[in-house]
């Protein structure tokens, strides 16, 4: 099940959904009844699983467009119930094991007995989704793997048997521990090319994956500065010699993240550039000093690889604060798309 959810975590949900239908993923989650709408009127016609849950009034549209509604308790269930429907709809139920999110926790007797009295629903799916899986210093994984084969054993015995479990994202795939893998997995963020980093005594990760994506703007401007110039808003950087700048056609509306101010970097001409001052919405600046013969125009990667230098989302994450999941997904729509089969 390749998830799709956020835009294809920034790289564009419809072109990467229908590579992955190409390659064989016989299931697709997005996390919006929204999201499942917009792929199915873009031609793509595998199983979606609707993982984020879904509204009242979005019931309708579930059936409308086929897609697979993940439900979160018990009263859910029951709500999605329609006797008088032509056929039962397929779900899949959440455990929540600890993650304590969404989720339902409760026992296996009520959870049956919901399913039981309600013969327009089919439990094809039951899921539950991992705190820590790549944490080793920690026995949360091991504890949720547990409290999820309680629950299935128990729904077992009281004649529920749902053909698909899965918990597994990227991490617990990467990081694989017994019990984790279910007959379906849900690889993410390994899609776009990136594993998290493991903690303690993990074993090496068995997905092997490289950025699929590389982020590139242009130098709209060029300028010569003389020591003790300051640049951008609140003058938050003073050029402690002459030096050459670069102002390049993206801000933090296209997602460089404000937080780079000052201690971000780019690649221009295959060099490291620092970034200079506040990014700004639009704009931000860099230093060329060792790149003279940068002009306007030319192309700066934000993200991505020049020669024997890179830069991935997760040293952009490091250097920000923040995960390499926000930095993808913060790309902003106004940022071009372009595709390379």
């Amino acid at each position: 099940m390749g998830v799709v959810k956020a835009d294809a975590y920034g790289h564009g949900a419809v072109e990467v959904s229908r590579i992955l239908v190409r390659e064989g993923a016989c299931w697709l989650a997005v996390s919006s009844v929204d999201e499942g709408i917009t792929l199915r009127r873009s031609g793509i016609e595998c199983r979606i699983l609707v993982m984020a849950g879904v509204m009242p009034w979005e019931r309708n549209q579930v059936r409308e467009f086929h897609l697979t509604p993940t439900l979160h308790s018990v009263g859910e269930i029951v709500d999605f119930h329609d006797a008088a429907a032509i056929a039962p709809l397929d779900i899949h139920l959440k455990i929540d094991t600890g993650l304590n999110r969404l989720g339902t926790r409760a026992a296996a007797d009520e959870i049956a007995a919901a399913i039981l009295a309600s013969p327009g629903i089919r439990l094809e799916g039951l899921m539950s989704h991992f705190a820590s899986a790549a944490d080793f210093t920690s026995s949360q994984t091991d504890e949720q793997i547990r409290a999820f084969n309680d629950v299935t054993g128990a729904l077992a015995r009281l004649g529920i048997r749902p053909p698909l479990t899965h918990c597994a994202s990227t991490n617990a795939i990467a990081y694989a521990r017994p019990g984790a893998l279910q007959p379906l997995v849900r690889p993410g963020h390994a899609i776009y090319g990136y594993v998290s980093p493991a903690r303690g005594e993990a074993p090496d990760s068995t997905l092997l994956v490289e950025p699929a994506l590389s982020w590139k703007t242009r130098i709209v401007a060029i300028k010569d500065l003389p020591a003790g110039a300051r640049v951008g808003y609140g003058g938050s950087f003073v050029a402690s010699l002459p030096m050459r700048i670069a102002v390049l056609a993206a801000g933090y509306a296209d997602g460089i993240s404000h937080r780079l101010s000052n201690k971000g970097k780019v690649i221009a001409a295959g060099k490291f550039a620092p970034i200079l001052g506040t990014v700004s919405m639009d704009l931000t600046t860099i230093d060329i000093t060792g790149s003279p013969h940068l002009k306007p125009g030319d192309e700066v990667t934000l993200l991505g690889r020049e020669g024997d230098v890179s830069l991935d989302a997760q040293q952009i994450a490091r250097t920000a604060g923040t995960i390499s999941y926000n930095v993808l997904c913060g790309i902003s729509a106004r940022v071009k798309r372009c595709y390379v089969d």
